[in-house]
């Protein structure tokens, strides 16, 4: 396993981030036993991974009490993530909020305290300063944000050092190259991908728009005509698929699998910290490892984004997975 800096921090954490948003179970990820997710984490820790996403809002706490579970007596070994929801970004509730979590994580602190989404009814500053209040009590040891696009982070980066921008960004999901991660690069803002393989899509796993079962199909990549959509759009499915045909050729002729050369397509990003990736139990982190052994030569990375310009410029600036307008400005 491979490391790099978080941000300007002397942190050091893993390329591979676990995503434990799975470990919620219910009406999103339909049943979960707490040993899989257990069994995860330590599968994850035995493997190298250091660096553990969570969220208060997964689950209703129930991920940061699994997660806290798994890591009892390993506290000091790992670098823990969470994040504060967007109707907690008052004062007095990011505070209620932050010990909640630490509470349910089973620690008295966060390496990295993060906003979950922005909210423009509570003044930036003000949730800052609450924020930053926590760092000097040492309840947090860096602050970041998760879907700030290039105006929210332009404007919290004016009032607090930001270390890491956790956003969607993969093969087939571009928007943030254009101006969020030049953005980043200039204030060595770590990023932190989430849905690195497209919720699957890049695993070659799908051969036509009609296997992708309604609740992977949400995106703005599928149709809004389909159930439970939030976009309305007309999506881009012909091409989507026409392009993911691409990568699995190239990954084929590269001789490894299409969601492993996908991933280290990733990993060639300077600016990429950490690849965010879930996993239920202790077979899916293993499948995910050898991608971060692996390094595209330059040729095979540019052939893999020529396949997608395409999708790159049909999606446009926002970065928004599910809604357009979108919630990131």
């Amino acid at each position: 396993m491979k490391y790099r800096k978080l941000g300007k921090t002397g942190i050091e954490v893993s390329e591979f981030a676990l995503g434990c948003w799975p470990f919620e179970g219910g009406d999103v990820w339909g049943d979960q036993r707490d040993e899989d997710s257990i069994a995860a984490v330590h599968a994850a820790l035995d493997n190298g991974v250091n660096f553990f996403d969570t969220a208060e809002s997964y689950g209703k706490g129930r991920s940061e009490r699994v997660l806290g579970q798994a890591l009892a007596g390993r506290r000091a070994e790992v670098v823990i993530a969470t994040k504060v929801a967007e109707t907690h970004l008052a004062p007095n509730q990011v505070r209620a909020a932050c010990e909640g979590s630490l509470s349910r994580l089973n620690t008295d602190y966060v390496d990295l305290y993060l906003i979950h989404w922005p909210n423009q009814d509570v003044p930036l500053a003000d949730t800052v300063e609450a924020l930053t209040r926590l760092v000097e009590e040492g309840k947090v040891r860096e602050i970041g944000v998760c879907n700030f696009a290039v105006q929210d982070l332009s404007e919290i980066l004016e009032l607090a050092s930001i270390r890491v921008d956790q956003l969607p960004y993969n093969l087939v999901w571009r928007p943030i190259e254009e101006e969020i991660l030049p953005l980043c690069r200039e204030n060595d803002v770590g990023l932190m991908v989430y849905c690195p393989l497209a919720q699957g899509l890049l695993t070659g796993r799908y051969s036509t728009p009609d296997e992708v079962p309604n609740g992977v199909a949400l995106s703005r990549l599928f149709s809004g005509d389909r159930p439970q959509s939030m976009h309305g759009g007309p999506g881009m499915e012909s091409e989507l698929f026409e392009a993911l045909g691409t990568i699995c050729r190239i990954a084929e002729e590269f001789g490894h699998s299409p969601a492993a050369v996908s991933l280290a397509w990733l990993r060639q990003e300077p600016a990429v910290t950490s690849l965010l990736i879930g996993a239920r139990n202790e077979t899916e982190v293993e499948l995910n490892l050898p991608a971060f052994e692996l390094d595209l030569p330059k040729d095979v990375a540019a052939e893999l984004a020529r396949a997608t310009d395409g999708i790159k410029s049909r999606i446009g600036l926002n970065p928004d997975l599910w809604k357009q307008p979108g919630r990131m400005r």
